[in-house]
């Protein structure tokens, strides 16, 4: 095998071995360390193949939005109606999110970051293919606001920075449904918690974001 080939190789297992601790663990849970001995290498290796943890992150990332680019495209309907089509692909995007926590914790680990100092972060290359993974996955988002438009049933000015909103919103409902407790104030000065049933957050969202549409004239 080619030195090219065997450092490809070496990568691969590396993100792999990236996902996996994420999956079972959580993203703040998983150490370079850990990752190492999962491959059977030493740490200073994965710094050969990334230029720092946010790097990997972000690598990794790239995984999750390609396997949920194919979730998308598999729960859309184009000749569906346009609404039944935006509702159907949000609650398709947070049963993944609700599937798959680490994705959501890895997503929101970068987005906290300034982009500026991503990019001091991360490489080019790699900033590239997060870019086009994310695109990708908004693309379904961009096409059916389209059609919403050209039905009329939508009033969207830009449909990517809607697309882009959605994104980042679902991320934080996420965020409730993975705590599973709401706050509210039951007596005066008294705050009381209240179990959060996934479903009606669902709807919730859904209705929200056919409501958002509807209405973001310019």
């Amino acid at each position: 095998m080619a030195v090219s080939e065997r450092r490809a190789e070496r990568k691969r297992r590396i993100l792999e071995a990236t996902r996996t601790l994420f999956d079972e663990r959580g993203v703040r849970d998983a150490q370079i360390e850990d990752i190492a001995r999962a491959v059977g290498i030493n740490r200073a290796i994965i710094y050969r193949h990334f230029s720092g943890k946010e790097e990997l992150f972000a690598e990794t990332l790239v995984g999750y939005l390609h396997e949920l680019d194919r979730t998308l495209a598999a729960a859309d309907d184009p000749t569906a109606d346009p609404e039944r089509r935006l509702q159907d692909i949000t609650g398709t995007f947070l049963d993944f999110g609700a599937r798959l926590p680490a994705f959501v914790d890895c997503a929101q680990a970068l987005l906290r970051r300034r982009g500026e100092e991503l990019m001091e972060e991360v490489s080019q290359r790699v900033m590239i293919d997060l870019g086009l993974a994310m695109t990708s996955c908004l693309h379904h988002v961009v096409e059916i606001l389209d059609a919403g438009v050209a039905t009329q049933q939508f009033s969207v000015r830009d449909p990517n920075l809607l697309a882009n909103i959605f994104y980042t919103q679902a991320l934080g409902v996420l965020n409730l449904a993975t705590l599973q407790l709401s706050v509210r104030e039951e007596n005066p000065g008294l705050p009381a918690v209240d179990s959060v049933p996934f479903d009606e957050v669902k709807q919730l969202i859904a209705t929200a974001a056919v409501a958002m549409a509807r209405g973001t004239s310019g």
